[in-house]
């Protein structure tokens, strides 16, 4: 089974209620009953948390994070510094900010088959860019 590095921009979709989110629903559904096998880093994680405060939303944080621990093909991967170094010398070489490139990164290092996101920087890398619709 394939294994994909969610992107924060999934969960985001669905936390803010964008309009995209009842895709982003079903690929999560699919994340949480193990029908598809995830990764999402913990520099996701800690994104999705300040940007949560920031729009003063600490009750659906809280749902979130809750909702993290009853994922059954969904795991967290710890960034090590290691991804973190590399990361700077992707966002040199492939000229990604350092939030796509330590997703990138850890993509990489955790032998993802592709990341799941709305960001179209991640098009020219080796790694191919799935949005929710292509899996579910």
């Amino acid at each position: 089974m394939a294994t994909y590095l969610v992107d924060t921009n999934i969960f985001l979709e669905v936390l803010l209620s964008g309009p995209r989110k009842d895709e982003c629903k079903r690929l999560l559904r699919l994340l949480r009953d193990g029908k598809k096998t995830g990764i999402v880093t913990d520099y996701t994680v800690h994104s999705i948390i300040v940007i949560m405060e920031r729009f003063n939303k600490l009750e659906g944080l809280k749902t979130f994070l809750l909702s993290l621990l009853a994922y059954n093909g969904l795991r967290v991967y710890p960034t090590t510094i290691g991804d973190e170094v590399r990361a700077v010398d992707v966002a040199l070489e492939q000229r990604l900010d350092m939030d796509d490139a330590i997703q990138y990164s850890s993509a990489l290092s955790a032998e993802a088959d592709a990341i799941v996101s709305f960001d179209k920087h991640f098009n020219s890398l080796k790694l191919p860019r799935l949005e929710p619709a292509d899996i579910v």
